[in-house]
């Protein structure tokens, strides 16, 4: 019987390590590494590539001892969705120097839409560095303007340039709509945001060519904004 007991207990000794090591096991499987800054991935469901993380950090430390020689080759090493999410991590960091040098890789290289610019004007203003969403904006108009067919990305961008209280740039974006011709059809949601922005920065003329503009397209429907 004593002999039968100590088997049991071997036994049971053993089936409680399997139990506690496939217990360990399992936890650690769902252990996941992140940054060491506890900050979730940019993109979801993507997190950087080792060639986006090791670019950010070159800039950044070439940035910190010699600003004014910043190794920007490294960026046209990288494809467009690695550059991109460089762009977007630089952003969230407020990094918008170093941002505005990524932005220049991809625009000169594969061509920035409209959410990009928008981005850009956001983080631009959330740093107070409203000057330079102006040169963005003028900028973006010396390089050929911008497409009728990014109707999203426009309203994103003129509501950004809104809310930073840029008139200049608000205008500009108008009279680059305006150079579309007659073949465009202004969407009514984003006229009737142009027209409270451009009325509200004291652009009353323009703010009714927009409202006649929208009342010749959706005639019947349009109902004039009052600020």
């Amino acid at each position: 019987m004593a002999s039968i007991a100590h088997s049991n207990s071997i036994l049971l000794s053993a089936a409680t390590s399997t139990s506690t090591s496939t217990t360990n096991i399992r936890r650690t499987a769902t252990v996941r590494c992140g940054p060491r800054d506890n900050r979730g991935p940019l993109l979801k469901g993507r997190i950087l590539s080792i060639e986006a993380i090791q670019a950010i950090q070159s800039l950044k430390r070439a940035q910190r001892t010699d600003p004014t020689n910043l190794p920007t080759h490294i960026l046209s090493r990288l494809i467009k969705s690695d550059l991109t999410a460089a762009l977007k991590e630089l952003l969230r960091q407020d990094q918008c120097a170093l941002a505005f040098r990524v932005f220049s890789t991809v625009r000169s290289e594969y061509g920035a839409d409209l959410n990009m610019y928008a981005e850009m004007v956001l983080a631009l203003a959330r740093n107070r560095l409203k000057e330079e969403i102006d040169e963005l904006i003028g900028g973006m108009e010396k390089e050929g303007g911008i497409q009728c067919d990014e109707s999203r990305g426009l309203l994103r961008l003129v509501k950004a340039l809104i809310a930073a209280e840029r008139k200049e740039s608000t205008v500009r974006i108008y009279r680059m709509m305006k150079g579309w011709g007659p073949t465009y059809r202004m969407d009514d949601y984003l006229g009737k945001v142009l027209s409270k922005g451009l009325r509200r920065f004291g652009e009353g003329k323009l703010a009714d060519e927009v409202d006649q503009e929208l009342g010749r397209l959706y005639k019947g429907i349009f109902v004039k904004t009052r600020v």
